[in-house]
């Protein structure tokens, strides 16, 4: 069941997006050459606790994690597609990081992710990471009322596949509003015109994810979260929480 929100929900939901959109700001001002994966997420920690959030990445496990999830943000590092949990892992030159973080505030929560790269950057890498951000961008652009999840889709696939990367498959965006996932998905590859209506109210966290070598697929780590390229090919990942509202798309987790 999809619950519309009121517009007093949405603005509750834009002040737990602006945590969100702070954590990621401050872990990304930080991520350095030597800063490891764990000093990342004790500075996401910090805002959390200083917004007085809480976290609905920690503690969470769903039916294919084999423990819950030991952080609040993800930490996904060059192969790495999403759900990478911090390590002692101490960033190199070139690395290609995706962070993906979540706060709950007032009893609603947020949800984003940023890709970007340490040190000296490749143009290749580069190239993904815009493709990521332009992605987001069509898919918000297209949640508008009157339109449908799958215009979304068809948005976000169109420019990933006209770059040439591949989509992983079975993984997108989702609603998003008490909890960190409700109903309805959102895929980020679909045919315009086709899925749930977008209605006043509706919330959705969408999220394209895009692996350079073309391929779709990938593979759960032995650690049972991070999802890997088969390839090993680098992979980046952006997202935002946006309400469709009659004025348009209204994005609740930028600074």
């Amino acid at each position: 069941m999809v619950e519309l929100k009121t517009d007093r929900s949405i603005d509750a939901m834009r002040e737990a997006g602006r945590v969100v959109a702070q954590a990621l700001t401050a872990a990304r001002e930080a991520a350095d050459i030597g800063v490891s994966l764990l000093d990342l997420d004790a500075i996401a920690h910090d805002v959390l606790r200083e917004a007085g959030a809480s976290s609905p990445f920690l503690g969470y496990r769903p039916d294919f994690a084999p423990v819950p999830f030991p952080a609040v943000l993800c930490t996904s590092v060059n192969d790495a597609i999403v759900h990478g949990i911090p390590t002692a892992y101490r960033l190199r030159d070139g690395d290609l990081v995706s962070i993906d973080f979540g706060a709950q505030l007032g009893g609603w929560a947020g949800d984003s992710a940023v890709s970007f790269i340490v040190g000296t950057p490749r143009p290749e890498d580069v190239r993904l990471i815009e493709t990521a951000e332009h992605a987001l961008a069509a898919g918000i652009e297209a949640a508008v009322v009157g339109n449908r999840i799958g215009d979304i889709a068809h948005a976000i696939g169109t420019v990933c596949r006209k770059a040439g990367y591949g989509i992983p498959e079975g993984f997108g965006g989702h609603g998003i509003g008490r909890r960190m996932h409700e109903d309805p998905g959102v895929p980020n590859e679909g045919r315009p015109g086709r899925g749930m209506p977008l209605r006043p109210g509706m919330v959705l966290a969408i999220e394209p994810m895009v692996i350079a070598g073309g391929g779709d697929d990938y593979h759960q780590a032995p650690d049972g979260w991070t999802l890997r390229t088969n390839d090993g090919s680098r992979a980046a990942h952006a997202e935002h929480t946006v309400a469709i509202t009659p004025d348009g798309p209204r994005v609740l987790t930028a600074l």
